[in-house]
């Protein structure tokens, strides 16, 4: 039996691996909430082309960058319980969409963490 695979997500994956490969710590968090932004997107849209496939895909994509996200917080940091939470916060509200999804509100959480990236971008090249 043949298995039907996405050539788009294969050439994610590989772009995915590169980068991580060579990447330092910030550009490590920036790939994660690029990551994040990217499948709660995707989760979006395959939710509104009825594709359940690619929609629960993408929401364990979304899980596994704020997974990453959370083990690299420094809890000594005092910025640290703060990200902890809203990370805790984000995932809650994403495993709760597996049951019941809220495109508004993963809308929401995308936004916020695409805002959280580019405030990390611009703060860089500073």
């Amino acid at each position: 039996m043949l298995l039907h695979r996405d050539p788009s997500e294969a050439y994610r994956r590989v772009d995915f691996d590169a980068r991580v490969r060579g990447a330092d710590s910030r550009q490590l968090v920036d790939l994660c909430l690029e990551q994040l932004a990217g499948s709660l997107g995707r989760a979006i849209y395959a939710d509104s082309h009825r594709d359940n496939g690619a929609k629960s895909a993408a929401l364990t994509r979304s899980v596994a960058a704020l997974t990453a996200l959370e083990l690299g917080v420094d809890r000594s940091n005092p910025t640290g319980p703060a990200l902890l939470q809203l990370y805790q916060s984000a995932r809650a509200s994403i495993l709760d969409s597996v049951l019941r999804f809220d495109a508004p509100r993963l809308e929401q959480i995308r936004q916020d963490f695409i805002e959280i990236r580019q405030a990390l971008l611009s703060g860089s090249s500073n």
